[in-house]
């Protein structure tokens, strides 16, 4: 059964707060964030096929809001510096950046919402595959990331050692420890 919305969709948006990457909004009674400049976020699953085994690319860095590290995909910002990019040049950039790595083969999985009921932002879902290491990675500026290459196989364990060393996991990497979006690759 479908209940109706406690505003309605054509209630006015108020915007409450803009910076240079975010807007706090209010729309009737619901407050929310969103991007600032239609800008929305690329999110990188690279899988590096090795002899032994399949492996993973995950980044490990400090986020503000949560005060601690956190293990995430490798991810950024589609559009920021230029308006009108392609998802895919976000991706191949981010990529290369954060982790060092290049990808020979893109599959871009779709769209998705990381916490709707709060924040308007979405992402775009791409897999990456024939990587090749081109550098160190590490982000850009003062980002201070710490790549990881993880066997597939050993994610869950890997995830587990890093939770109880007290670091922050991204959502995104529950889809790598329920496996059905990597059980047809």
């Amino acid at each position: 059964m479908t209940r109706p919305a406690p505003d309605a969709p054509d209630a006015p948006v108020e915007t409450r707060w803009k910076g240079r990457f975010i807007t706090v909004k209010q729309q009737g009674m619901w407050e929310y964030v969103s991007r600032s400049r239609g800008i929305h976020a690329a999110v990188i699953l690279a899988l590096d096929d090795a002899a032994d085994a399949r492996h993973v690319i995950l980044v490990e860095q400090y986020r503000v809001p949560m005060g601690k590290n956190c293990l995430e995909l490798p991810a950024g910002l589609v559009g920021d510096d230029t308006a009108g990019e392609a998802v895919e040049i976000a991706a191949e950039r981010e990529l290369e950046e954060e982790t060092g790595y290049r990808a020979a083969h893109w599959h871009v999985v779709g769209e998705f919402f990381s916490s709707p009921g709060m924040v308007s932002e979405s992402f775009t879902l791409l897999i990456a595959t024939g990587l090749t290491r081109v550098g160190d990675g590490g982000g850009v500026d003062s980002e201070e990331i710490i790549v990881h290459r993880v066997p597939l196989a050993g994610v869950a364990d890997f995830v587990a050692a890093k939770r109880a060393a007290g670091c922050g996991i991204d959502v995104r990497v529950a889809m790598l420890l329920a496996g059905g979006l990597l059980a047809n690759l």
